[in-house]
């Protein structure tokens, strides 16, 4: 019997969602939109995939950190000095294009929304709301904001699915699934995409801050792990399905974020001006889950990456407090602010795609050894079981393919 099993109380929705939240952008709106649009349900596979995916990395992170009691950041730093310097370099350049991606979707959501502003002044006001919700470093209060955002994304966009069901009665024949030809990069970005960022690292603050600090906790990690990615494939799937029912076989381009306003109005015409400001809701609140979730997790992996290679003794639980955390939370806001002028919000997100692919393939890496080793892990029932390191090793291969292309694709 798990220690404590008799004493706790099962916990009805815990930070997983949170994470696979915080992963699942504008992007990746984008993405599945484009995926219905241009080849119907082919790639519902595709999307159950890269659930499956997340959830090992996710329950990963979480189980190291139950199982040693250490934070992920420890861990990185005992594998040596270059795995705690490739986040330091990473998380400042990745931090300051994010800040702008980020509140730029933001931004263009709420310009489609309430069409009185400019587009750089949303972006700020956006950026200026994430530092007023973070700076604090009050969990509880990014927990409950961080819940309704996520209820308004599942209400507002699984809902406007749910209308063009009906639609989907001709097509039906595409949900086997294929590869179609040349859609092999395709559906790897796809697969990536399913509520997946750097924010998977932040797993284990955030379980801290729910007091879910020992093994006696595994089952929860490993159910809420699962529900998150459930929920997110839902999520997906749903874009997927708005953009087959109302898309497929009419040669109609989704081109970036300015894709998603498109699309919102293509609602509006096709069914009613309120599905419109639905999916816009859904769009904005999508985009600012990922503002919120990074301005709080990776400030958290900033201020453990400081005082972990400084060697300085504090209080895991009170990292939120340091003048570390702080920094980073005001990093993300302020500097980023100067790229809103160039006026090219979906060059950012480009960018950002481009960097945010490079971190993937180093937390899978890195897990993969933190999860067998006997030296972290001294028991072998606590250690990877084949099936686990499978999945890290096809998001190894698959994150350094998306990496590569990304990286391509910037320089052509």
């Amino acid at each position: 019997m798990e220690h404590g099993k008799s004493t706790k109380k099962w916990p009805a929705v815990g930070p997983g969602l949170i994470v696979a939240a915080t992963g699942v952008g504008a992007g990746d709106l984008v993405a599945a939109l484009v995926a219905g649009t241009n080849f119907g349900l082919v790639f519902l596979w595709a999307i159950i995939i890269g659930a499956i995916l997340k959830f090992a990395l996710n329950e990963g992170v979480g189980r190291y950190h139950l199982l040693t009691g250490k934070t992920i950041l420890e861990g990185w730093h005992s594998m040596g000095l270059w795995a705690t310097s490739y986040f330091g370099v990473y998380s400042v350049i990745w931090g300051f294009v994010y800040g702008a991606a980020a509140t730029s979707s933001c931004a263009l959501a709420l310009s489609a929304l309430v069409p009185v502003l400019p587009l750089w002044v949303w972006a700020v006001i956006s950026g200026l709301l994430g530092f007023l919700l973070t700076w604090m470093g009050q969990y509880k209060l990014f927990e409950k904001v961080m819940n309704l955002l996520i209820l308004l994304m599942f209400i507002s966009v699984v809902g406007s699915a749910v209308i063009v069901l009906p639609e989907l009665s001709d097509i039906m024949d595409t949900a086997v699934p294929a590869l179609p030809k040349g859609s092999l990069l395709y559906a790897l970005g796809l697969i990536g995409g399913v509520g997946g960022s750097i924010t998977m690292a932040s797993y284990g603050y955030w379980l801290q801050e729910n007091n879910w600090k020992d093994r006696s906790y595994l089952r929860y990690v490993r159910f809420d792990s699962m529900i998150a990615y459930i929920t997110t494939a839902v999520f997906t799937i749903s874009l997927l399905i708005l953009g087959a029912a109302l898309l497929y076989g009419t040669n109609t381009n989704i081109n970036g974020e300015q894709g998603l306003i498109s699309f919102a109005t293509i609602l509006g015409n096709e069914l009613s001006p309120t599905v419109r400001i639905l999916f816009l809701i859904g769009f904005w609140s999508a985009s600012f889950t990922s503002v919120l979730g990074v301005w709080n997790g990776v400030s958290y992996l900033f201020a453990d990456f400081v005082y972990t290679v400084k060697k300085h003794d504090v209080n895991k639980e009170q990292l939120s407090k340091t003048k570390a955390y702080k920094f980073f939370v005001f990093w993300l806001t302020f500097p980023p602010m100067l790229l809103h002028f160039i006026g090219k919000p979906v060059s950012l997100i480009i960018l950002y795609g481009a960097l945010g692919a490079l971190f993937m393939p180093f937390l899978a890496l890195t897990l993969i050894y933190l999860l067998n080793s006997k030296k972290h892990l001294p028991h072998k029932e606590d250690r990877n079981k084949w099936f686990f390191n499978v999945l890290l090793s096809l998001n190894i291969v698959l994150f350094f393919i998306l990496s590569i292309n990304e990286l391509v694709n910037l320089f052509r």
